[in-house]
């Protein structure tokens, strides 16, 4: 798709036909002609028999009679031999979706499936180029207006030969718009006339290769950040047809286009997060970073309850987390209090003479009036432990039971409440345990079939290369870097679960870790 224009094969052809339906009529003579970097290598051509009769209008069109087609080879005759002429090239036609309806459907009659090559239409390429030039885009019109030497006269190859005319000069008008590879040409005619489409030349020097654009301003200021796997067609393609309004705003404030080449797309995926991160953009807002990080911990006094709190400390306790939102904390915290009775007043042991509204209620243990033993509720805290840590199932299954109780009473406001709840203690814990299961591994190499590797470091994607190339040097292991048990921001968060989609991949292998094997505990989740 990104091969330079001078190397691609195109094929000029046109059709005549008995008719304009391809369900009810057929091919009466193909014609076409083989150019690559503007030279013709081929010329193919052929009457077909169309197994009916020839309407007198098409007769007086295009000087086919029934008698010139009486000994011409049928479709399953000529069709063969045509899309061996063919082969890989593109298909060049002046409205070119008539003629490949009735191609299409002879390949499908004759079992060979529809054409895979790519197409483009003069039409389409003239209405963009030279559309305020020409009195109509009619292939008789153009032709005259480029100086055709052969005039089209609805015949397939005299057609096809007027219509390489009009296309090669049409391609000498392309070049001034950046259109240099046959991606660029595909994409053209669906470009808008937008008053900021000059700026496609901003794209111009951006390489056809994985990476990361940045949108800069009259200032100098980067206001959007994104990733691709091909740059150039990438940013060509905010100016072909996209009507958002964000994107209009963004053009509007286009100055200049940097970028940063990437040797895999998981290395573009994770540098645009970290960019995103480092200068939070304007424009990237569902992307940009939380002014603050919240967790959910588990306290250290002699009845631990959760808490919320917004700085990670290396205490030894148990944290879930970050979360972008106070919201989101809150949600998984509530689903822990509706799985689990942990206390959830403040109260100091002994304090009150009867126990708190939530122990009333039945939903939750309370030391407050003294009652409460350390040992009993010591089980309560156990089990929370080991529902975050070994077995979500001691979690996840109470919210699930009271999901389905609710919907046997009707009540589904409150069923969805516990399932949303259900969801997030579910994403909650599985990130955790991903977090770990990386964290443990130490130093991870990857391999995707297509290719690409990655090392991985601690859940924090440290290099990638392609086919041979050779990797960096072992890092430390785990026993000599600290391992957190939670990731330490929002944006280590974030990237550790794109690495953690890439390494799941079934196109992915991991062919070595440092440490230990790569394993997480499975979480379970709601059926769809």
């Amino acid at each position: 798709m990104g091969a330079p224009l001078q190397t691609v094969p195109f094929c000029v052809l046109d059709l005549e036909t008995t008719g304009g339906s391809p369900a009810t009529e057929a091919i009466t003579e193909i014609g076409a002609v083989k150019y690559v970097g503007g030279v013709e290598v081929g010329r193919f051509q052929s009457l077909v028999n169309p197994g009916r009769a020839v309407p007198p209008m098409i007769t007086i069109l295009t000087g086919i009679t029934q008698v010139m087609l009486i000994e011409a080879p049928k479709i399953a005759e000529a069709f063969p031999t045509f899309l061996e002429f063919l082969g890989d090239a593109v298909i060049v036609g002046h409205n070119v979706r008539f003629d490949m309806s009735f191609l299409n459907a002879a390949a499908v009659e004759l079992g060979y499936g529809r054409l895979v090559n790519q197409v483009t239409d003069t039409l389409g390429l003239a209405r963009r180029l030279v559309r305020n030039d020409v009195r109509n885009l009619k292939l008789g019109t153009l032709a005259a207006h480029f100086g055709s030497p052969v005039t089209p006269n609805h015949r397939a190859l005299a057609d096809a030969e007027a219509t390489a005319h009009v296309f090669h000069s049409l391609l000498e008008r392309v070049g001034t718009l950046g259109v240099t590879a046959l991606e660029d040409l595909l994409t053209l005619p669906t470009a808008r006339g937008s008053s900021e489409y000059g700026k496609i030349e901003l794209a111009n020097q951006l390489p056809r290769h994985p990476g990361v654009y940045f949108f800069r301003d009259r200032r100098g200021e980067v206001f959007y950040v994104g990733k691709a796997k091909n740059l150039r067609t990438r940013v060509r393609s905010y100016f072909y047809g996209d009507t958002r309004k964000s994107v209009t705003n963004m053009l509007k404030e286009l100055v200049e286009v940097d970028y940063a080449a990437c040797a895999t797309e998981l290395e573009a995926e994770v540098t645009e997060l970290r960019l995103i991160h480092n200068h939070k953009p304007r424009y990237n807002k569902r992307s940009k970073p939380p002014r603050s990080s919240h967790w959910v911990k588990l306290t250290s006094e002699q009845f631990p309850r959760l808490s919320l709190v917004r700085t990670l400390k290396e205490d030894g306790l148990m944290y879930l987390g970050p979360f972008r939102s106070r919201r989101g904390a809150e949600m998984v915290m509530h689903a822990i209090w509706d799985a689990i009775p942990i206390r959830r007043c403040i109260g100091r042991p002994g304090s009150r003479v009867a126990p708190c509204g939530f122990a009333q209620l039945g939903v939750s243990a309370c030391p407050c009036d003294g009652n409460e033993t350390p040992e009993v509720y010591g089980a309560v805290v156990s089990d929370l432990i080991r529902g975050i840590n070994e077995s979500p199932t001691l979690l996840l299954e109470p919210l699930r039971q009271r999901m389905i109780d609710h919907v046997g009473l009707q009540r589904y406001e409150e069923a969805a409440w516990m399932r949303d709840r259900y969801q997030a203690l579910a994403r909650a814990i599985e990130h955790r345990l991903q977090w770990q299961a990386m964290q443990r591994a130490g130093n991870i190499w990857a391999e995707h079939h297509n290719g690409d590797h990655s090392l991985i470091v601690h859940a924090s994607h440290a290099s990638s290369w392609r086919g041979d190339e050779t990797p960096l040097p072992i890092h430390a292991s785990s026993e000599e870097m600290l391992v957190s048990e939670v990731p330490t921001s929002v944006l280590a968060a974030e990237e550790a679960r794109l690495i953690w989609k890439w390494i799941s991949s079934p196109a992915v292998t991991i062919t070595a870790t440092s440490d230990r094997a790569l394993l997480a505990v499975a979480v379970p989740q709601l059926a769809a």
